[in-house]
């Protein structure tokens, strides 16, 4: 009885042995710095010898002029690129580098050589393009209700508050592109008396759309809708860049000055 006791102790050890033996994910692994060092370098489109990214130290650089630079590692088989993306390596030599795409598409890439490593590196950028408005943007519309005479001026200005939006590129690489938001000035005039003024973020619509959403999105636009017994309306426009993904809100200012919002659609 106590020999049978003996094996079943063993055997539960062993099981035990096993499980803890199971492979780490490789955010929980240690990082291959042979292979980071292989790595190292400016990188080709295989057929077409276009360069798409180059390898220096632990940061990847990007020849799409929108797309931010981000640190990497070699973790087994898997290439992480900052903190989300992973790909899976098939092939990795010291000049040639195959590995898969968030669509599941073999991507072949080979290494410039040495020789013109220098001048393919000052085709690359040195900082990425942040995309934005080159100017204020102001309409102006005049509108009657009941007899009265009103004015609205609408201004679209940049800022220099950064938005960041992972996105595919056209090589197939999820990469991180940067933008500038926008705040949108409203002023509303009867006559020459103002009867409203106000600054508009994308905060102010926090609670409206999904959180998640509001960080990478823009305040795109503000357009007038209509005016009515309440007020006027305005259709303000949320958008995630380089993406279809836009919720459009109406804004009602009333004409006692107070303002309310609501989700017209996504």
């Amino acid at each position: 009885m106590n020999r049978y006791k003996s094996i079943l102790v063993l055997a539960a050890v062993l099981l035990l042995t096993a499980c803890g033996g199971q492979q780490k994910p490789a955010e929980e692994q240690a990082e291959s710095r042979s292979a980071k060092q292989l790595l190292q370098g400016v990188w080709m489109e295989e057929e077409s010898e276009t360069v798409v990214f180059r390898m220096k130290g632990d940061t990847v650089y990007y020849a799409d002029s929108t797309s931010v630079p981000a640190y990497f590692k070699v973790v087994g088989d898997t290439l992480c690129v900052g903190s989300s993306v992973r790909y899976f390596i098939e092939k990795h030599t010291e000049h040639v580098l195959w590995f898969r795409n968030q669509a599941g598409e073999t991507m072949k890439f080979v290494k410039s050589p040495e020789t013109a490593v220098d001048s393919v590196d000052r085709q690359l950028p040195a900082q990425p393009a942040i995309l934005t408005l080159n100017e204020v943007l102001k309409r102006d519309t005049v509108l009657f209700w009941n007899d009265k005479r009103y004015h609205l001026y609408v201004a679209i200005n940049p800022t220099k508050y950064k938005v960041t939006h992972h996105a595919v590129n056209e090589d197939g690489l999820d990469v991180e592109n940067v933008y500038y938001d926008n705040i949108i000035h409203l002023s509303i005039y009867q006559g020459t008396s103002q009867l409203f003024s106000r600054d508009f973020n994308k905060q102010f619509y926090a609670g409206k759309v999904p959180a998640d959403f509001l960080t990478h999105a823009i305040l795109n636009d503000m357009q007038f809708g209509k005016i009515d017994a309440q007020g006027f309306h305005l259709n303000a426009s949320l958008c995630v860049p380089d993406d279809a993904s836009c919720y459009l809100l109406e804004t009602i200012v009333g004409y006692d000055r107070k303002v309310t919002t609501k989700l017209l659609e996504y």
